[in-house]
């Protein structure tokens, strides 16, 4: 399956990539789009979304905190332990969410990685802070 004309996969692209100081790389080829964030130094980057065809099935592997991860699995048949990431931090989502819970997912997941990185990088993107969502 082509990602191009995927209105999932071109959702979740264009979601990833409002994030501010997020920019998509390939480095394990054009089937996999790794979305990173970095302040100032591109040495400090770090992933927070893995946006892939597996099989013909677009699919997005996003950090979650633990608990949450275990409550969104039980909930959403769409959420499953991350393909080929530690399966306590990481979802994999499929096709089947709203638009508003797809954002939200990856706004978590960007600010759970933001939050790890150094001070001077965050103050760089502005950022704020995790945001508790209800």
């Amino acid at each position: 399956m082509d990602r191009m004309g995927n209105v999932d996969y071109e959702l979740w692209r264009s979601l990833c990539l409002s994030m501010p100081g997020a920019y998509e790389d390939f480095p394990f080829g054009e089937e996999s789009a790794v979305y990173k964030v970095a302040g100032r130094d591109r040495s400090k980057t770090k992933m927070f979304a893995l946006l892939m065809i597996r099989s013909g099935v677009v699919s997005l592997n996003l950090k979650c905190d633990p608990v949450l991860a275990e409550q969104l699995r039980s909930a959403n048949s769409q959420i499953k332990p991350g393909y080929h990431m530690n399966k306590q931090h990481w979802n994999t989502v499929t096709p089947g969410l709203d638009e508003e819970m797809m954002r939200n997912l990856i706004e978590d997941s960007y600010d759970l990685v933001v939050a790890s990185l150094p001070r001077a990088e965050r103050e760089v993107l502005n950022w704020k802070g995790l945001i508790a969502r209800g």
